[in-house]
């Protein structure tokens, strides 16, 4: 069975990129995924949510700074969501 979380387009592209960077600023992701703000804030709320990322905010000089991290559970469930793809994809 697929993971509902993973199997929507933006969070998968997400967690794709995560996974090749193990961190990635807003404002990067933003631009990779061509949302808005506050869509890529409420796909970010979900996958924080389940543990799949970590957000960590902070300050350089006074600008502030928000870096998404991914977790453990969020490798080991893209992992497991590749997965269930490959068996779907060889089964059809």
């Amino acid at each position: 069975m697929f993971d509902p979380l993973l199997h929507q387009n933006i969070r998968s592209k997400l967690i794709s990129l995560l996974i090749t960077n193990e961190e990635l600023p807003f404002k990067a992701l933003k631009e990779y995924l061509k949302v808005t703000d506050g869509n890529l804030s409420s796909h970010l709320n979900k996958l924080e949510s389940a543990e799949y990322v970590r957000i960590e905010k902070s300050f350089e000089g006074k600008r502030p700074k928000t870096v998404i991290h991914i977790t453990n559970v969020g490798r080991q469930s893209f992992k497991k969501y590749i997965e269930a793809l490959k068996i779907f994809i060889e089964e059809n």
